[in-house]
């Protein structure tokens, strides 16, 4: 099992390595986040950040959002998967901020979910990104990680991942942790197939040292 200062010093070493590199739709205040993370979901990030700029330019604000119509909306982030889905799902958000909260994204992870089209990594991201509170946003690359390392199992799901990584990552820290996961999981730790001969903290990794006995053994 990882020990806590173990993951303490991954932390540092992909820390520096990348630098927390954001990418375009969550450098933005809450609202912006919000609306950027349900257009990223299922896309790639340059796709999302093109329908990001572009949406943001024409309708720069909340209210503005809301008063939209849907079809100029979906015309805007077509370069998103799921678009016509995703523009309806905008429009009816902008609203609820506006008319329920008071144009301000709750800062409630409870509430958060009860907006249309906002899970659990959404309103991670929000409230991590948007507010700098100490959540830990699991996507694909950041599940592949923590089972890799061996803080969490195969069968475990986002609540469990999460749980397990919050137990194990100062408080400090666990805001900026899927933005080093991720990165590193693209480049490195890919999923099927991770690259560990280049891995700069294979020492530590669960899955690396499963890999080196079987090797040794199939070679006796």
């Amino acid at each position: 099992m990882l020990k806590a200062e173990e993951f303490l010093e991954i932390i540092r070493v992909l820390e520096d390595r990348y630098r927390v590199h954001l990418p375009e739709h969550v450098r933005e205040d809450p609202f912006r986040i919000l609306i950027g993370t349900i257009l990223s979901q299922r896309t790639k990030d340059e796709m999302t950040d093109k329908a990001y700029e572009a949406l943001f330019k024409e309708y720069p604000t909340a209210d503005s959002l809301a008063k939209a119509s849907v079809k100029k909306i979906e015309k805007l982030i077509r370069p998103v998967g799921f678009y016509r889905v995703k523009a309806k799902r905008i429009r009816e958000i902008s609203r609820i901020i506006l008319e329920r909260y008071s144009g301000a994204v709750p800062k409630d992870r409870e509430e958060l979910l009860k907006l249309p089209g906002v899970g659990d990594k959404t309103a991670d991201i929000v409230l991590s990104f948007g507010y700098g509170l100490p959540e830990i946003a699991i996507d694909t690359h950041v599940e592949a990680v923590a089972k890799r390392l061996g803080i969490a199992d195969e069968k475990d799901r986002y609540v469990e991942i999460k749980k397990k990584l919050e137990e194990i990552t100062p408080p400090e820290k666990r805001s900026i942790l899927n933005s080093i996961l991720v990165p590193f999981g693209k480049e490195i730790c890919k999923k099927p197939r991770p690259r560990c001969s280049i891995c700069p903290i294979s020492n530590f990794c669960a899955y690396f040292k499963k890999m080196q006995s079987s090797a040794r053994m199939q070679s006796l």
